[in-house]
This record gives structure tokens, C-alpha cells and sequence, in this order.
């Protein structure tokens, strides 16, 4: 008898636990490969030249210009929430005095605005950034409301992959003479930077997935558009055009782009991190 087989015989909870656990992970590759395959069953036959026509009309429904403008709101937003969420999760693991109250708060207020809706973030946004600071229906706008949407989830995952790195660590560059800023960027960044680039990945889905937020903040003109300007991005665009009825293929073609462009992003993300990784160690 194996030792795997005596340790169920000692303790049957194990087998069941393994069993559940293998079945949610059948279910959720399941679920995966479902959702996959309706989206690229459905979109890939309407997949045609016009719709990445160089400028949108009514009668190519171009995404091109959606696609510009979706990069163009990762870029902003990742520049403002990422150099925040990390400097903010440096300060709350190596700086903070641990049962400090400030951090306490900071913690509880991060929870809660990472699970506040998005349409209330997108009122937020209109309500503060369009119509306060008076910058109208523009791509900064939205930019800035993602950027403070994500920003908990690259905070608590940053948090967490610098809590992963062994105080041993530390204490050994402290012994050697090195200062709190080089012992941070020296040697508790590098072996932590996959934990980092994972928060930063999820973020980036998210603004590629948000809708709510930006129809109220970035707009749905279909165009090139500046900072200031007001225009919509890929999944805005598939959006108003299954709402408005007349062009759901179109809609469906766009929905295909819209996934394999997250799907490449994530695994050229997930490369990197690997990368990094192995430089670090």
C-alpha cells in the first residue's frame, strides 16, 4: 500500500478534500474552455478586414479606433495606479510599525473600495472628474477612475508579495550595512516583482474588461482619441454595438478581438514575471 493510500485510510477527510479539489478544477478549466469556445464560435465567422478599417463608419463599424484608445487607457491608468498601489503597499509592510491604527485604516478602506461596483465608480468619476474638476467626457477622466479602481488590487497583492519575502532577508542586509532603501530595492523587490506583476495582470483585465465606469467618464464616441477628447474603448464599443440591435455579429467579432488581446497581454505579463523572477533569484 502506498503512503498516499495509508495516509486516506488514516484520515478519509484527505481523499475527500483531494476529490473536491479535482473536480473544481475540472469545472473551472470547463467553464474556461466554454466560455472560450461560445466566444470564438460565435465571432470568429464575422472576423473581416472592414472592421479594422483605419476610421469608423457606420457602415465598417470599425474597432480600430476602440482598440487605439483601449491601450492608450491601460497605459494612463497602469502609469498613475501602479507606481501609487506599489509605493503604497512599500510603506504599509516596511515602514509602517506593525499595529499602527493609520494602517489599520488603510487596510479597511482598501477592502472596501475593492468591492465597490463599478457603476458606482463611474459616478464617482462623472460627479468628480467631469463635472467638478470640469474635464468633460475624456480619456483622462476615465483613466483616473480606473487607475483609483484597481489601485486596491495592485495595493493587497503587492502587500502580499512583499510579506512573502523571509525577514532573514532583511536582516542579513541590514547586518552587512546597508541602508532601509537599498535593502528594499535590492533585496526585497527582486524576489517578490512575480507576486507584483501578478496584481498588475488582474489589473490590467479588469480595464480591459470595465464598461460601466467609462460610459460615464471616457464616453462612446467611436474615434481617435487624445487625453482630452471623449472616446470609447473595445469593450465599450462591443457594447453599444450589441445595444444598439443592429450589428450583434459585428458585436461578436468584436468580442473575439477583445479576448485574445488580454489573453496575449496576460501571457506576454506572466513571461516577464517569469523572467524577472529568475533574474531576482
Amino acid at each position: 500500500m502506498s503512503d498516499r493510500m495509508k495516509t486516506y485510510k488514516t484520515h478519509p477527510m484527505s481523499l475527500v478534500f483531494n476529490i473536491l479539489t479535482k473536480i473544481a478544477v475540472v469545472l473551472t478549466i470547463s467553464v474556461f474552455v466554454l466560455i472560450v469556445g461560445y466566444v470564438v464560435i460565435k465571432g470568429v465567422p464575422y472576423l473581416k478586414p472592414s472592421l479594422f478599417a483605419k476610421t469608423y463608419t457606420t457602415e465598417n463599424v470599425s474597432m480600430l479606433p476602440a482598440i487605439v484608445n483601449t491601450f492608450e487607457m491601460l497605459l494612463v491608468s497602469l502609469a498613475i495606479a501602479a507606481p501609487l498601489g506599489i509605493f503604497c503597499a512599500i510603506y504599509l509592510v516596511e515602514y509602517a510599525k506593525k499595529g499602527n491604527k493609520f494602517v489599520r485604516v488603510i487596510r479597511l478602506t482598501t477592502e472596501t473600495l475593492s468591492g465597490i461596483p463599478s457603476i458606482v465608480y463611474g459616478l464617482f468619476g462623472n460627479m468628480f472628474f467631469v463635472l467638478a474638476l470640469n474635464w468633460k467626457l475624456s480619456m483622462l477622466s476615465g483613466a483616473c477612475t480606473l487607475a483609483i479602481m484597481v489601485l486596491p488590487l495592485i495595493i493587497r497583492s503587492t502587500e502580499e508579495a512583499l510579506k512573502s519575502v523571509d525577514d532573514s532577508f532583511r536582516e542579513g542586509s541590514y547586518g552587512l550595512g546597508a541602508g532601509k532603501l537599498r535593502t528594499i530595492f535590492v533585496i526585497v523587490l527582486p524576489p517578490s516583482i512575480s507576486g507584483i506583476l501578478s496584481g498588475v495582470i488582474l489589473a490590467m483585465g479588469r480595464i480591459f474588461g470595465e464598461t460601466a465606469a467609462l460610459i460615464y467618464t471616457a464616453g462612446t464616441i467611436a474615434k481617435y482619441a487624445g487625453l482630452t477628447d471623449s472616446g470609447r474603448t473595445l469593450s465599450i464599443h462591443m457594447y453599444s454595438l450589441s445595444n444598439e440591435g443592429l450589428y450583434m455579429n459585428e458585436a461578436s467579432a468584436t468580442a473575439v478581438v477583445l479576448l485574445a488581446v488580454v489573453l496575449l497581454l496576460n501571457g506576454l505579463a506572466s513571461l516577464v514575471a517569469r523572467k524577472l523572477s529568475k533574474g531576482g533569484n
